[in-house]
């Protein structure tokens, strides 16, 4: 039989055309073919894990299948991000720094000029984009995160969904995190029910292997010899950290000596596996951190839970990471995969001094103390808490080095990175001292699938990777330096690193208390006077060669190589669109984004359409409102017809037992509900709650105006309750939904989820015209803290 002749997608036609096939000759277009002897790659994303976590770091909470990893490959032990998610996310699959993808912080927070927009041109293509044009099929499991939050509902646009940035198919979450027991899913292109229940053993980490592994199979089936991308960025160990407790059970009594002996005896593990030179020397205590033996037994009783059910998070990711690597083995093609294992920046400090039984609390500057945690200690990482830990276990959690997420000392910028790769990396359980940054993986990966960067994407012309490949560290630890230069910015908190010396600026300070000391406190607006003050004053020096983990600022004995550095951040920062340069103030929380249709007093929903992201819903806290639905209503009938949020907080206006009712969810720590004293008559019916907002009232920290509540059918008021206490700026992490509860009950001893009407709901309306009081200081807290 004749061979199939083919041409280039796109070319002219190479075969012949007669009057009849009897005088034609027939060509195909030629669908693009991998590289020959292409390896696979698959790209593990962490989230929020610290340098010092990791049982392949040293760390103490156990990663047997990640060990596997590291003891067949390599250990980088100088792996820089960027100091927070997004953007160290945009770095690793684009190749080119922060802001020159327009992602200074998280698109929540955005500003309308390039290095801030949040919108990631495509003039900076994905590896994705690269890999499908040149053969390779490339899939997306887990956090995304690249989304603008406006462009997050089933209204799109679509084109910066990961099916717009090259993948082929994807099944995870767009925000910034989410329930590990009921997420927030999407796939591909549409929102999704999670597909079975915590009753039934579901859980997020096992759902997302479970569709990698899919995917994978899918492939293997039809095109076995094709080369794969797998992209798996897992929600963990960002909060909420929930996990079954036969995992926290493992760690039962391990971390009762307390987050200092915790940092002593890592530090002395990361020596001996020759990530930390024998020379380097622990820093000092955290100035915003306790003393472990300074608590009471209460306190370490509490925080110790809180390190065991994180630990028990981590190791459960890790075995399901094990799943994924066990099948691409049982496929005989795990000696042929590139595997890079990461963390998108340092351990969080989001849960606060205490930790959280439910970071909405910290959102909304709802005092948190050690008896509210204590209240859930035995349900501590289940289904009823969205929790965190507290800030020591962050500077424990990032040992060796100082500091943590969203600053730009090494705790917050230096992370783990394992590369394993049987068939092209000789090494086994070696350690890599280069300095590589999270630009440089992309670079890496184009290298050794051996495609070029290319010049245009779907007819864009492409911007410069700003990455280099580190390939050339492959086989050799001796490797020449493939970065030498590496500037950070962050919120204001700035870093340069220059052939083994770091300068950094830190922004407010220190700590926080320090920040405080010197008047910039977290949230201060950077003016060009302060700027100029800190430029003078505020610098400190670090000679990596022999302080790796900064602990002496020698500032002061090399002033002209401080200047130097200086002086080269800034030039780094006009080449690569730095400025202007944007603290996290309130100034920038307040200023006006762009919004789907723009703003809309009256909404209008139907039944059964996908729920929206939260940052896109109806916004009633803190403001008078109504819900009203119209319904054909028939004795029996019932279900949700509008709700917000979850069992953590939340609103749901349903039907039980032939009544209205409306229930109101502060926070997971109180929950009212509004009956109607008399039953729906048949017919047709608009049932609804009005919904008034006392902003006359006392509020308090981390508390709302009191809502005054009326029930309605057809205008006639059938009863009501005053809710004392309202949540005041982030209601729920998750969206509004109509006719049925799309993630979780509000009030699960009314109902169970999904709970969808029965009967006839023509739509629901909802009006917030009423005046909206806001707290700017809460809403910066809640939008930093969700990344």
């Amino acid at each position: 039989m004749a061979e199939l002749e083919f041409h280039p997608e796109g070319a002219p036609f190479s075969g012949t055309i007669g009057r009849t096939l009897e005088t034609s000759s027939p060509a195909w277009p030629a669908t693009p073919t991998a590289p020959e002897g292409a390896p696979n790659v698959l790209m593990i994303v962490l989230d929020d894990v610290g340098y010092g976590q990791l049982s392949a770091f040293g760390g103490l909470c156990e990663t047997p299948n990640l060990d596997r990893l590291a003891d067949r490959g390599l250990r980088y032990a100088n792996f820089q991000t960027t100091a927070l998610c997004s953007p160290t996310r945009g770095c690793l699959l684009t190749g080119r720094n922060h802001h020159t993808l327009g992602l200074s912080a998280v698109t929540d927070i955005s500003l309308g000029y390039p290095a801030h927009n949040g919108v990631m041109g495509f003039e900076h293509g994905f590896i994705s984009e690269s890999l499908v044009a040149n053969g390779v099929s490339t899939f997306a499991v887990g956090k995304w995160h690249l989304t603008p939050p406006q462009d997050a509902s089933q209204a799109g646009p679509f084109h910066r969904w990961p099916l717009g940035r090259g993948f082929e198919r994807f099944y995870g979450f767009l925000g910034g995190d989410t329930d590990q027991f009921h997420p927030d899913l999407v796939h591909d292109n549409h929102w999704v029910p999670q597909p079975s229940q915590p009753a039934d053993g579901y859980h997020l980490n096992a759902d997302i292997a479970d569709h990698a592994i899919q995917f994978l199979a899918d492939l293997h089936s039809v095109f076995p010899a094709k080369p794969w991308f797998l992209y798996f960025a897992t929600g963990a160990g960002h909060a909420p950290h929930q996990v079954e407790r036969e995992w926290i059970d493992r760690y039962r009594g391990a971390f009762d000596g307390g987050w200092d002996e915790y940092r002593r005896t890592v530090f002395e593990r990361q020596q001996a596996l020759g990530l930390i030179p024998e020379g380097a020397v622990l820093p000092e205590r955290d100035p915003d951190v306790p003393a472990w033996e300074s608590l009471s037994d209460d306190a370490r009783r509490m925080y110790a839970r809180q390190m065991e059910t994180y630990a028990g998070f981590i190791s459960q990711t890790d075995h399901h990471i094990g799943r994924v690597l066990d099948f691409v083995e049982s496929i005989g093609e795990l000696d042929n995969t590139v595997v890079m294992a990461l963390s998108d920046n340092g351990a969080s400090a989001e849960g606060g001094e205490h930790g959280t039984r439910n970071e909405s609390l910290f959102f909304n500057f709802a005092p948190e103390t050690l008896e509210d945690n204590l209240a859930v200690y035995d349900e501590w990482g289940g289904e009823d808490t969205f929790n965190h830990y507290a800030w020591g276990w962050t500077w424990a959690g990032d040992t060796p080095f100082r500091r943590w997420k969203r600053e730009t000392y090494r705790g917050g910028i230096t992370d783990p990175l394992i590369v394993s790769w049987p068939a092209g990396i000789a090494a086994r359980g070696e350690v890599r001292h280069q300095y590589v940054h999270a630009i440089d993986v992309a670079a890496t990966v184009l290298d050794v699938v051996g495609v070029d960067p290319p010049s245009h994407l779907r007819g864009v012309e492409q911007s410069p990777l700003q990455g280099v490949s580190f390939a050339s560290t492959f086989g050799s630890a001796d490797a020449d330096p493939v970065r030498r230069t590496q500037y950070f910015e962050m919120m204001g908190h700035r870093s340069i690193y220059h052939d083994g010396w770091k300068a950094t600026c830190p922004f407010p300070g220190p700590s926080l208390a320090e920040g405080i000391e010197r008047g910039h406190p977290f949230g201060t607006k950077l003016t060009e006077e302060l700027l100029d003050r800190l430029d003078a004053e505020e610098w400190e020096l670090y000679d990596l060669s022999s302080d790796p983990t900064e602990t002496v600022d020698v500032a002061a004995d090399f002033p002209d190589r401080l200047a130097e550095l200086r002086d080269l951040w800034w030039t780094q920062a006009r080449e690569l669109g730095v400025l202007p340069l944007a603290s996290g103030s309130l100034e920038r929380l307040l200023t006006k984004r762009p919004q789907p249709g723009g703003h809309r007093d009256v909404n209008v929903f139907y039944p059964d359409t996908a729920p929206l992201p939260f940052a896109l819903s109806p916004r009633v806290n803190n403001r008078s409102h109504r819900i009203s639905a119209s319904v054909d209503y028939a004795p029996g009938d019932e279900g949700v017809l509008a709700t917000h949020g979850n069992r953590h907080g939340g609103y749901a206006l349903f039907v039980s037992g032939d009544h209205l009712h409306y229930a109101y969810n502060y926070m997971g720590i109180e929950r009212w509900t509004a009956s109607a004293v008399t039953a729906i008559p048949a017919g047709a019916r608009e049932l609804a709650v009005e919904v008034e907002a006392d902003t006359s009232a006392g509020r308090g920290l981390g508390r709302g105006a009191p809502f005054n509540i009326v029930l309605l059918v057809d205008g006639t008021p059938v009863g009501g309750v005053r809710i004392p206490t309202t949540t005041p700026t982030l209601l729920s992490m998750v969206g509004f939904s109509c006719g049925y509860a799309a993630y979780d009950s509000v009030e699960p001893t009314e109902y169970l989820a999904p709970f969808r009407y029965s009967g006839t709901l023509r739509h629901v309306t909802v009006d917030v015209s009423g005046e909206l009081q806001t707290d700017p200081a809460a809403e910066m807290v809640r939008i930093m803290t969700q990344q």
